[in-house]
């Protein structure tokens, strides 16, 4: 049968009819067209709102993935950085523990204080000095070390004065000059020279000390 034979009487003002004066309350009672088209229209809303919601959940999916992925680069970045530049690290390492073990060679230990102590004494001495006050104060026990102050106050030539402050800077041990107050002697006491200052020394904390430091109660933040 060709399709020009088929004859398709639709009559329009007839379906229009049947949609005028539909109770929306009362679906079943409708005509049969106007029931397929509901129909129709409610599958093909639930369709559109399933593909949405599906779009939607791909959607925040996708940018979880993505942000995942910048981080995963970051990350791959920084350890490509790192093992490129790793040889250059464990050098600069091995050069800061030489550092520190140079430093800590510099700085006696509890029991090598006393020794220390002479030793600042005799440098005195031996520039011709007159010790007028040699008094070591309250350790104060720091992070990584203990910082001991000496009162000290001795009496010579401007140059013992003088070689006897390089001495302190030149010992194998770390010995500092804060404080310092110089006072020029009387006329009838020839070209005399009293330093009046603090001589800090340092020296490293003990296992025992360090235990102790770290079992400490941290002040609490304000």
């Amino acid at each position: 049968m060709a399709l020009k034979d088929i004859n398709l009487n639709i009559d329009f003002n007839q379906i229009a009819e049947e949609f005028r004066g539909l109770n929306p309350n009362d679906p079943g009672a409708w005509p049969l067209i106007p029931r397929i088209t509901l129909l129709i229209g409610v599958v093909a809303a639930t369709l559109g709102l399933g593909h949405y919601l599906f779009i939607l959940d791909k959607n925040s999916e996708l940018e979880n993935l993505v942000g995942q992925e910048q981080t995963l680069r970051q990350e791959f970045q920084d350890k490509y950085s790192k093992a490129v530049n790793l040889d250059a690290l464990k050098k600069q390492k091995e050069e800061v523990n030489q550092d520190v073990v140079t430093l800590e060679r510099q700085l006696p230990s509890k029991a090598e204080m006393d020794a220390l102590l002479s030793d600042i004494n005799q440098a005195g001495i031996g520039r011709g000095l007159q010790f007028e006050l040699f008094k070591p104060g309250q350790v104060a026990v720091k992070e990584y070390y203990a910082e001991l102050p000496i009162d000290i106050r001795v009496t010579g030539t401007y140059h013992d004065v003088a070689s006897f402050a390089s001495d302190l800077s030149n010992m194998p041990r770390i010995v500092t000059l804060n404080s310092i107050n110089l006072i020029a002697g009387k006329e009838k006491e020839g070209a005399t020279l009293t330093l009046d200052a603090v001589a800090k020394t340092f020296r490293y904390l003990d296992p025992d000390e360090v235990a102790a430091k770290r079992n400490q109660p941290k002040p609490p933040m304000k």
